[in-house]
């Protein structure tokens, strides 16, 4: 076990160089899978890890991805029928929060949203405050980005190299919608908070609503930029 953390460690300082050293991701595509967009830019660097580790990780996305079978209802605080759900949340917030949907990259207005004013970005479905303003970095992924939670979040359980490796599912801690995906990549993105912290909750923005602090606006996360269209894709949890 010494032997595979040591090997994982090498593996990763030698990512570190093969994504800096090649400046870091690339544009974002209109691929709507975050997972499938964090292996494609850097699948070469993840192969690198498998190698440096001695074989003792999987490479292919069947063996890393993680799917999360918890029930979205059981257990929470907050509890409506599916039918209410649908008349409370719009379109595109029960698609993500109660389906385990993705929205297409940058089509969310809080993907780039900024405001002089501090604030909370709460849960869609029930208000809960889930991420600070202070945490929000600009990632270049096309989702909303934070390098920090708030306790309001639940992040999936599962073993930590498949977690490097995939990425884990983030719900709302209060009415156990999902929210996105958390990442360990923080560390790639040098001069921001993720860089800190080494973690990157890539989050859908339509999950969202961003509460101004002292009162004002909230803004909707599920409001499209300018020219653009919301489009889902099925939920990638299964049993979601």
């Amino acid at each position: 076990m010494h032997g595979i953390k040591i090997s994982l460690s090498v593996g990763l300082l030698a990512a570190h160089h093969c994504i800096v050293g090649s400046g870091g991701l690339a544009a974002p595509s209109d691929n709507p899978n975050r997972r499938q967009y964090l292996r494609k830019q850097t699948g070469g660097c993840i192969a690198t890890i498998a190698t440096a580790a001695g074989g003792a990780l999987s490479t292919t996305p069947s063996a890393a991805r993680a799917a999360n079978l918890k029930s979205r209802t059981e257990g929470y605080a907050v509890q409506h029928t599916e039918r209410e759900w649908a008349y409370i949340l719009s379109g595109a917030q029960y698609n993500i929060l109660r389906k385990g949907g993705t929205e297409r990259q940058k089509s969310s207005i809080l993907n780039t949203y900024t405001t002089e004013n501090a604030g909370t970005y709460a849960c869609a479905g029930c208000n809960a405050p889930l991420f600070a303003s202070r945490d929000k970095f600009s990632s270049g992924t096309g989702w909303p980005s934070f390098s920090a939670a708030l306790e309001g979040v639940e992040e999936e359980d599962m073993d930590p190299i498949r977690a490097t490796l995939d990425g884990r599912e983030v719900r709302c801690g209060n009415c156990g919608g999902h929210l996105g995906d958390l990442f360990n990549d923080g560390w790639i993105y040098r001069g921001t908070t993720a860089a800190r912290t080494g973690k990157r909750y890539c989050i859908d923005g339509a999950a969202l609503v961003f509460k101004p602090e002292g009162g004002g606006e909230d803004v909707f996360g599920d409001i499209p930029p300018p020219g653009k269209v919301i489009r889902y894709e099925q939920s990638m949890y299964r049993g979601a």
